[in-house]
């Protein structure tokens, strides 16, 4: 790759993919509203940038093979809060992508746009939007977005709908946990396959428990290596009987399927203090 540009490069997540972005090109871009970050790569250059201003955005994106945005407010918030960096800015992504004929968007979208499942159904990459809040409602806009401009635009898109990438705090997470190895692994392989058009993939270990079917998406050559289900004994100890009425406990989005719209669901959940991210 000659260049990639990397959005939401300050975040939890961003900062574990920046190093390694940065050996995959010859010019690493990376953005977000801090006004730097630090231990630069050589290769890097750090821009402050919105994601909801287009002439920004298209700026940005000038010579780039690929973005992978991952640029966004990280939790449930009310519309009007998520309305500028979530929506707003999924659009200006695109458009300044198919602009400046960028050739593919990798996008951390998330489990939240189908988090109404239950999770006794286990859902594929084919399940239906059913959002659990309004941040997962721009999950399904995004995912949308990233459809219609491979259809009408001919820019392709990968779709990572991670489910919780942070440390095996919960009985959730025995299921739903997404190893930092296994994050890295995922975007390499959503940069590296040759075609991918508009795909969905689920950014999920190789948990035992696991609650999706990835089979869908085999052409991107995903395999994960980690395995929760070492955590399972301690974790299901700790938290005891689960209430089997509680949709956090029933359905896929966990504690944002419980919440109030507009309310943080991050707030709800089990996390230690350095994985209060993007879930």
């Amino acid at each position: 790759m000659k260049k990639l540009v990397l959005t939401g490069a300050a975040g939890r997540l961003g900062s574990y993919l920046r190093a390694p972005l940065a050996a995959m090109c010859d010019e690493f871009v990376s953005t977000d509203l801090r006004e730097s970050v630090q231990d630069l790569a050589p290769n890097e250059t750090y821009v402050k940038a919105d994601l909801a201003d287009l002439d920004a955005m298209v700026a940005l994106l000038e010579g780039a093979d690929m973005v992978i945005h991952f640029g966004a407010i990280g939790d449930e918030a009310p519309f009007e809060t998520l309305l500028g960096p979530n929506f707003i800015g999924a659009y200006n992504i695109w458009e300044a992508a198919y602009r400046n004929g960028v050739r593919r968007v990798v996008y951390a979208s998330s489990i939240h746009a189908v988090g109404m499942h239950r999770k006794t159904e286990s859902i594929g990459i084919d399940a239906a939007h059913r959002p659990d809040t309004f941040y997962g409602l721009a999950k399904c806009f995004a995912e949308d977005l990233a459809s219609l401009y491979w259809d009408k635009r001919g820019v392709e898109s990968v779709c990572m709908r991670i489910l919780s990438c942070a440390q095996v705090s919960n009985s959730r997470a025995v299921g739903s946990w997404l190893s930092y190895d296994d994050l890295i692994h995922l975007v390499e392989r959503a940069i590296t396959t040759q075609i991918t058009g508009f795909s969905i993939v689920y950014g999920v270990s190789d948990n035992d428990r696991a609650p999706v079917d990835n089979s869908g998406a085999r052409h991107l050559g995903y395999r994960p290596k980690d395995n929760a289900e070492r955590y399972a004994k301690e974790i299901f100890a700790a938290d005891g009987p689960l209430d089997p009425h509680d949709p956090a406990n029933t359905h896929h989005g966990g504690a944002f399927s419980a919440v109030e719209l507009g309310n943080s669901g991050v707030a709800q959940m089990k996390l230690n203090a350095e994985d209060t991210g993007k879930s």
